[in-house]
């Protein structure tokens, strides 16, 4: 799952991002309406966190314009806006849900769960590779129905090789997939990142195999 943020507190985009990661989920970060517009034509988003006082304009321009543009994006509003006619202002605008600051982590990985559940994601059916088995709506990989614990770089890694079992998936893809925005990924850092996630499937009989094609990329690859 990526999210994308668009928020102008420096402070509050940390927090989330540190939140957003120990769910599982990857996170787009931007402080403008122009940026977030630009980001969201070039990037595939489950969900949209919107902050409404933004320096270039109102977030609730832009609500309009993703409703206009990307229907089934869910968008959850997140400000300190919290009469009850804004909160009107913001639903009958587009937003799924609207959350005002400040909040309480828990309630808004709650109020994400709930919206990620209702996405087109969430309805993919379950991936499933020789014995691993991974659920979109949870993020939950297991392996013969026992959870394999796994950090949020390494269960986005898996995700991506089990979408394409049996076909090489490209390093550049790979990097890419998995980057954030300042954060972007390095071969070394994808490297350790795959070795890491060897060393955490070891222990089950997962019934498939992590291949290297070197100079490629990589590929998941049902043992014979």
């Amino acid at each position: 799952m990526r999210l994308l943020l668009v928020e102008d507190s420096a402070r509050l985009v940390e927090l989330l991002g540190e939140t957003v990661r120990e769910a599982g989920w990857r996170l787009d970060a931007v402080t403008t309406i122009a940026d977030a517009e630009v980001v969201l034509a070039a990037r595939e988003h489950d969900l949209v966190l919107l902050d409404l006082g933004l320096p270039d304009g109102n977030g609730i321009d832009l609500l309009r314009t993703i409703r206009r543009e990307y229907k089934d994006l869910p968008v959850l509003i997140l400000t300190a806006r919290g009469s009850i006619e804004e909160r009107i202002e913001g639903l009958d605008a587009g937003a799924d849900d609207y959350l005002v600051k400040p909040f309480h982590h828990k309630e808004f990985l709650a109020r994400c769960r709930a919206m990620l559940r209702r996405s087109p994601t969430a309805l993919q059916p379950v991936l499933e590779a020789g014995n691993l088995r991974y659920d979109p709506a949870t993020t939950e990989i297991s392996c013969g129905g026992v959870a394999v614990a796994l950090a949020p770089r390494e269960r986005a890694l898996i995700e991506i090789l089990m979408r394409d079992a049996g076909r090489v998936v490209q390093k550049r893809k790979l990097e890419q997939t998995l980057s954030e925005f300042g954060e972007e990924v390095s071969h070394n850092a994808l490297e350790l990142a795959v070795s890491r996630l060897r060393k955490k499937l070891q222990p089950f009989e997962t019934g498939i195999d992590l291949v290297t094609v070197r100079g490629v990329g990589y590929m998941v690859q049902g043992l014979a």
